[in-house]
């Protein structure tokens, strides 16, 4: 009898823990599929979005979000514009480019809405000042706009861009530099090269873009394809929900958010510690603006960088703000 009942037991516990996988796979079958593309490996600035995904709080807006990485940096506005991803991190100043060339991406949230990019150089260097960049060979990483970086602050400073000298070192910015290989670097983000070449024993100094006619910009944006935005926008209200959510967790406890990050590293791209928990640090007032929600994008801000971007001639026609970013977040 007692075997009986003891067999009893056993198929009922067993049909309770069948009943309950297939009440959790339901409830997973119901999540609507997002994806988005990382803009570079993960790191520190994609702490919220690790987040948000380990601690449940896409699920709770019934999203089921797949991190991608790219193969390339320009992938993420090319397979966003595509459909090939829902959405993808890119900088405000290439979806501007892109947007002249006629790629049909938008921008919906502001992830970081400040520049990190600077003219970074050796303090033994003798650069004081935009102009001492005369006689200089400045390194950046391919990008026409660098070159507009370098030539609206020397220009600025009083300096003639005709005695500066640009050299395409690729994204081999920190050995160039490390190596005298230039003098300076451009396109060099303070959260990271930075905090690097610091970290390495480097003296090293910065001049900071705004001070120098520069416009601030968002310097990471999320961004998606015109079709996706028509068809998935309520869902994208929902996924930056989450991100907000786990960005404020990320505030209150960085060493926790940091830990969820950690714990995501690409194998092809090991993750310092105590180098990602500095670059944390620099980018979280970085990331947002008092009385401003986060993500929330200005017009203004979207104005002045195309202007910009325009009058130094690295887009041939002017860009309607209105036309290249969307809120998905209210004021």
């Amino acid at each position: 009898m007692k075997k009986i009942w003891f067999l009893i037991l056993i198929l009922a516990m067993l049909l309770t823990a069948c009943s309950e996988n297939k009440a959790n796979s339901n409830e997973k079958e119901k999540l609507e599929d997002i994806s988005i593309m990382l803009d570079w490996y993960p790191n520190a600035v994609h702490t919220a979005i690790y987040v948000a995904k380990e601690k449940g709080y896409f699920a709770d807006e019934g999203l089921n979000v797949n991190i991608e990485m790219p193969a390339d940096t320009n992938d993420p506005l090319k397979l966003a514009a595509t459909g090939k991803v829902d959405l993808a991190i890119s900088y405000q100043t290439q979806l501007l480019v892109s947007r002249a060339e006629g790629i049909p991406v938008v921008s919906v949230a502001a992830l970081v809405r400040h520049s990190l990019d600077a003219i970074m150089f050796k303090k033994d260097s003798g650069i004081q000042s935009p102009k001492d960049l005369e006689g200089k060979n400045i390194g950046y990483p391919s990008a026409s706009v660098n070159e507009a970086v370098v030539s609206t602050m020397v220009k600025k400073d009083g300096g003639d861009m005709n005695n500066v000298k640009m050299t395409d070192v690729g994204w081999d910015l920190m050995p160039s530099l490390a190596t005298d290989n230039v003098d300076a670097l451009t396109g060099a983000y303070i959260n990271h090269e930075l905090v690097l070449l610091k970290k390495e024993g480097y003296d090293m100094d910065i001049l900071k873009l705004t001070d120098f006619g520069v416009p601030d910009n968002y310097e990471l944006v999320i961004v998606t394809g015109e079709k996706a935005l028509k068809k998935k926008k309520t869902s994208f209200e929902k996924f930056w929900k989450a991100i907000t959510r786990a960005q404020e967790e990320v505030k209150k406890d960085p060493a926790s958010g940091l830990k969820v990050l950690l714990d995501h590293e690409n194998d092809s791209f090991p993750l310092d510690k105590e180098v990602e928990a500095e670059s944390l640090q620099v980018l979280l007032p970085l990331m947002e603006e008092s009385n401003v929600p986060f993500g929330y994008q200005e017009e203004d801000t979207w104005n002045q960088v195309a202007n910009w971007l325009y009058e130094s001639k690295v887009i041939k026609q002017k860009m309607n703000a209105k036309e290249v970013f969307v809120n998905i977040v209210s004021k």
